[in-house]
């Protein structure tokens, strides 16, 4: 249990049984009536987000969240395992919870998994990933960077769109939250 005067951006409460995680928060002292804690969380499995008001100083629960970087092994059927560089533990992670993740997760990649109480929540990639385009149709002379862009799908099995120049076997940095092609990797 913690205060409200106690809460922080990021902090994950245990509300109606389930886990909310605080986006932002305001501690508002109007000029009649007690002050209260206006806050927008977001639901950490679903991401749906909804404002929330509390009185000053109400007791809330806290949940404890643990998220440990871990190295994604290989896909075990609709389970993909992920490795603990610590402890060496391994944790299966369902297809629902890893989610678009997915999309951009070569095997021995880093990624931030979220635990609570030993269930896996959620998968956090960074911001970018570099990956090799394994097809797309050949470049023709003329094409420029200025120019439109044409599918292109990349080693994970992931289409996105490229600019036109650009030819099977060229690494590219992909924006892990949008899917875009942020530029090419010499």
């Amino acid at each position: 249990m913690a205060s409200t005067n106690d809460l922080k951006n990021g902090t994950v409460l245990n509300l109606d049984g389930q886990l909310w995680s605080v986006v932002e928060f305001q501690h508002v002292k109007p000029g009649k009536g007690g002050a209260f804690v206006r806050t927008k969380v977001k639901n950490v499995l679903s991401g749906k987000v909804v404002d929330r008001t509390f009185n000053a100083g109400a007791k809330v629960e806290t949940a404890t969240v643990d998220r440990r970087d871990m190295q994604y092994l290989y896909r075990d059927g609709a389970d993909f395992v992920f490795m603990d560089g610590d402890t060496f533990d391994q944790v299966l992670v369902p297809e629902a919870t890893v989610g678009e993740a997915a999309n951009f997760m070569l095997e021995g990649s880093q990624a931030q998994v979220a635990l609570h109480e030993g269930t896996p929540l959620y998968v956090e990639l960074p911001p970018s990933v570099v990956l090799e385009i394994t097809y797309t149709e050949p470049g023709l002379q003329g094409d420029r960077s200025t120019g439109g862009t044409k599918p292109a799908t990349v080693e994970t099995g992931y289409q996105i769109a490229v600019p036109l120049f650009l030819e099977t076997g060229t690494r590219v940095k992909v924006d892990t939250r949008s899917g875009d092609y942020l530029g090419r990797v010499s």
